[in-house]
């Protein structure tokens, strides 16, 4: 887990269409996934400014199925959860779920 910045197009009704990150552009190629999370706010902010609630208890999580754009084979198919700011609109990845492939037993002799 970590954070990251990424750029994010989204539909009008706000949910991830496409993103570019490390230099390459990725389209969703799946139906994504939204649910909230709860933030630890008070170890982030120094105060909870009156009417802030929305974005500062809890962040929207989204998790997309991606490839590379022009890329249509499935083993190259990424799943990330990215978030959002809600008063930046600024856009972060949070994980990725298929970075570590498995390791390859040795062959023995």
């Amino acid at each position: 887990m970590f954070s990251e910045s990424v750029d994010v197009l989204c539909t009008p009704s706000g949910q991830p269409l496409r993103l570019d990150w490390a230099g390459r552009r990725y389209t969703v190629c799946a139906e994504p996934v939204r649910w909230y999370e709860r933030r630890q706010w008070w170890a982030e902010e120094s105060r909870a400014p009156l009417g802030s609630g929305p974005g500062l208890v809890d962040h929207e999580i989204w998790r997309v199925q991606v490839r590379a754009a022009g890329d249509h084979a499935a083993a190259s198919t990424l799943t990330l959860d990215l978030t959002r700011h809600i008063s930046s609109g600024r856009w972060r990845l949070l994980r990725i779920h298929d970075a570590l492939q498995p390791l390859r037993k040795p062959e023995t002799a």
